[in-house]
């Protein structure tokens, strides 16, 4: 664990920070990305001194004041504000003990069934797939990663092919991963394999978990390539299942009377006739 999360992710997020995004001159020779430390301070209103103690962990209190402010100064979103707050004011964290493999509800099941012609499918905490309907199974089958949809974007060697939007859907992804973190309140040693697992194998994973976006999955316009039928642009929606915390339910739609509605149909009709 970092014993300096706070100073890691102000770090993190300075570097992203453009002068230009903030109104600051950026004439000269920076040796940093992104803001300096000094810049961070002027804008926030405290001194470089005291900015340079919390990146540096020798200050931990930051008043919420203080907080608002380097939330304004580093442009974080509502998501990121609150993993701010959380690493400023950390609440003890209890490990979880290991448990079987998660159970989706029967009567969920049912209800994804019921859908014929909208892909839904029930994600875990960490994206794998707990459960789908025809459709749902039929938008990712073909894939070495399929059944998880963190390691398809990672490290299935067709995802950029599957993904036209690839960079986006990491970003996304990465993003995603780190706030269900934050939302589990625990110690998820099975996340922490799949961080590990993933670092090591793909330096794309590493790069965009190092920038410390958090943002959860809600909504989203996408795109698929489909081995079977081509283009689709699709809607996402995440909702939470009450009944099971922590699990999702991903549902994806077309617009009515698209050219992507026609292929939806058309991948429904394959999956119908091969189920």
């Amino acid at each position: 664990m970092d014993g300096n999360a706070l100073g890691t992710f102000l770090r993190a997020r300075r570097a992203l920070v453009r002068p230009e995004d903030v109104r600051m001159p950026a004439s000269g020779t920076r040796r940093v990305a992104g803001l300096r430390r000094e810049e961070v301070a002027e804008l926030a209103g405290v001194s470089t001194d005291y900015y340079t103690r919390l990146e540096q962990g020798r200050e931990k209190h930051p008043s919420e004041q203080v907080l608002d402010a380097l939330a304004g100064v580093l442009r974080l979103e509502e998501d990121a504000v609150a993993h701010l707050r959380g690493l400023a004011r950390p609440a003890p964290r209890v490990r979880r003990r290991a448990t079987r493999r998660e159970q989706v509800s029967p009567s969920l099941l049912r209800m994804l069934e019921s859908w014929p012609d909208t892909p839904a499918l029930v994600l875990s905490e960490r994206f794998a797939v707990l459960g789908h309907n025809a459709l749902g199974r039929a938008l990712f089958a073909g894939h070495e990663h399929s059944d998880d949809l963190v390691r398809l974007v990672f490290l299935d060697p067709d995802a950029s092919t599957f993904y036209p939007d690839w960079e986006k859907i990491a970003l996304n992804t990465v993003a995603g991963l780190r706030a269900t973190a934050d939302a589990s309140g625990r110690h998820d040693a099975e996340l922490v394999d799949l961080v590990g697992e993933l670092s090591l194998k793909s330096a794309a994973f590493r790069r965009l978990w190092a920038r410390h976006d958090v943002r959860r999955k809600s909504t989203e316009r996408k795109r698929f390539n489909h081995p079977l039928v081509g283009a689709l642009e699709l809607t996402y929606e995440a909702l939470t299942v009450n009944s099971a915390p922590g699990q999702q339910l991903a549902v994806y739609q077309a617009d009515p009377g698209s050219r992507s509605a026609e292929a939806l149909g058309l991948l429904g009709s394959l999956a119908a006739s091969e189920g």
